[in-house]
């Protein structure tokens, strides 16, 4: 796999493969607070309690799926940081479309769909250090999951979308390769979304705009609206609001 990333241009990533782990994201964070520096990345062929938004948990068949977390120090401003999820979930968004051919979108903030079914998940989790603030990029991303093993019926898989490429690897050089270009145009901005095109190519993948939606907000009743954009601080914003957490659900 090393030599596949690095044959792919990201081969300045540091990463390491292990057969079995409870979180990609608990271990990298526990490496950074112990003084990892940026830049590591940990694959788990078997993941068993892998986390996402909202505290939910997520596991996968061993080799099923891509379980990644990614360490990085966002080189912008801290209240910068709230386009951090939405930046990585654009970057394996471009990821799926340019190794498996398939159309991938985005519901906010950073869930990967195609057809409207979930492939991916992601969570951002900012982690103090030594050398100070770090962010884990962690993502789950179903491969070869069957029907029968899908963790929700609105999941999906690559296998089962019939995309050209299931394999993990080319799929994971995509996505450092793309994170890493992401990343270096926002920071060339200094955290300015707009500046460096990240809104626009956000906007350009993601199905939620424009769309009824119901917005499952934490410690306060839902809320049901048009979401009409995403604005400077990556916050959505349904019916003139903007809200900087929640969980979308696309209404038909």
């Amino acid at each position: 796999m090393s030599r596949a990333l690095e044959a792919a241009g990201a081969g300045h990533w540091r990463l390491a493969v292990v057969a079995e782990t409870g979180s990609t994201n608990d271990d990298l964070a526990a490496a950074a607070r112990a003084g990892e520096p940026p830049g590591a990345v940990l694959v788990a062929d078997l993941q068993t309690a892998g986390r996402g938004r909202l505290g939910r948990r997520w596991a996968a068949p061993a080799g099923s799926s891509l379980a990644v977390s990614v360490l990085v120090r966002p080189g912008v401003a801290a209240d910068a940081w709230g386009w951090l999820p939405l930046l990585t979930g654009l970057s394996a968004a471009e990821a799926v479309a340019s190794t498996t051919g398939l159309d991938a979108r985005l519901k906010w903030p950073n869930d990967v769909l195609v057809g409207g079914r979930k492939l991916a998940g992601l969570l951002a989790e900012r982690v103090p250090s030594p050398a100070g603030d770090l962010a884990v990029l962690g993502i789950g991303l179903n491969t070869d999951l069957g029907a029968d093993e899908l963790p929700v019926p609105t999941a999906t898989s690559l296998a089962l979308e019939g995309a050209a490429v299931t394999d993990r690897t080319p799929v994971l050089a995509a996505l450092l390769v793309a994170l890493a270009r992401r990343l270096a145009a926002w920071e060339g901005a200094a955290g300015d979304a707009v500046a460096c095109g990240l809104a626009d190519a956000y906007a350009a993948r993601c199905d939620t705009l424009g769309r009824r939606v119901r917005l499952e907000l934490p410690g306060a009743p839902a809320r049901e609206g048009t979401a009409e954009g995403v604005d400077a601080d990556g916050r959505l914003v349904v019916d003139g609001t903007a809200y900087a957490a929640g969980d979308v659900t696309h209404l038909r």
